[in-house]
């Protein structure tokens, strides 16, 4: 990543300035990325394919301001951690939430290991309404409390799991290892979830942003604020034009002008025009 997407990133999260590859900056980036940036499916639901070159994502995420999906956030975060001085490695893993029990799904989502002289440490800036707002040490049965909740790390003879505190109890995020993954096996996956017919990314509308006391959700027509001291506000969307107004409200997402997209999303969402 060269000197000037760099800059143009630290100001689209809003990050003034970093002191190196240390423990302190992981921690900046990583709370900043998901309250900037969007996690959103747009381009596969609109029947696009998702650019994985680091210069396709730049324009996307960073120059047009846009969102994307996991390949797209911890690509983009890898490559300005590598130009920062980090070690990193990507990593893929098997999704659980929401995943009912004895089904298994290929490793289709990307987070990153990034080593520190603390010890190694997972990021992920890219799981949509559960993505982590700060890195995780990848130590096992430890509660980590973060910005946004409390998770923790279990270790067994396959890998990790990621699971998240929910009220009282654990729910599983994902399973992964630490085998390094290249960019061509994502763009394998990535392929895979813009055009399979069974991919959520292209039946329904994904969309996911972190405030600074809330997750906010977008699934079809339903928005959602789950605020971090408790309790949900819900609202549901009659009309394209409200659809259209809180993605851009609550999102800063403006809907790009294609009437393929408008279209699909009249359909997977149940709209009015």
């Amino acid at each position: 990543m060269d000197a000037a997407t760099l800059a143009a990133y630290l100001g689209r999260i809003g990050v003034a300035a970093t002191d190196g590859p240390t423990l302190a900056t992981l921690r900046a980036l990583h709370l900043a990325h998901p309250q900037a940036i969007p996690f959103e499916n747009l381009s596969p639901l609109g029947g696009e394919d998702v650019d994985l070159a680091d210069e396709g994502i730049a324009a996307k995420l960073v120059a047009s301001r846009r969102g994307g999906y996991c390949y797209e956030h911890n690509l983009l975060l890898q490559g300005v951690l590598s130009a920062l001085g980090f070690a990193t490695r990507g990593l893929a893993a098997r999704v659980c939430w929401n995943v009912p029990a004895g089904i298994e799904l290929p490793r289709t989502h990307m987070l990153l290991q990034v080593d520190l002289p603390e010890g190694p440490h997972i990021a992920d800036v890219g799981f949509g309404g559960w993505t982590l707002t700060a890195p995780l040490a990848l130590v096992a049965d430890v509660a980590q409390p973060t910005p946004h909740g409390t998770f923790r790390l279990r270790r067994d003879d396959d890998g990790w799991t990621l699971d998240a505190r929910i009220g009282t109890g654990w729910r599983a995020l994902y399973t992964f290892d630490t085998s390094p993954q290249r960019r061509v096996d994502y763009e394998l996956t990535s392929w895979y979830l813009c055009r399979h017919p069974r991919s959520r990314f292209v039946s329904e509308l994904i969309v996911a942003r972190i405030g600074p006391d809330r997750r906010l959700a977008l699934r079809g027509r339903r928005f959602t604020i789950h605020r971090t001291d408790g309790g949900d506000e819900t609202r549901e969307f009659g009309t394209l034009a409200e659809l259209e107004s809180v993605l851009d409200a609550e999102f800063g997402i403006r809907v790009p002008a294609a009437d393929r997209l408008r279209v699909r999303l009249r359909e997977v969402c149940g709209l009015a025009a």
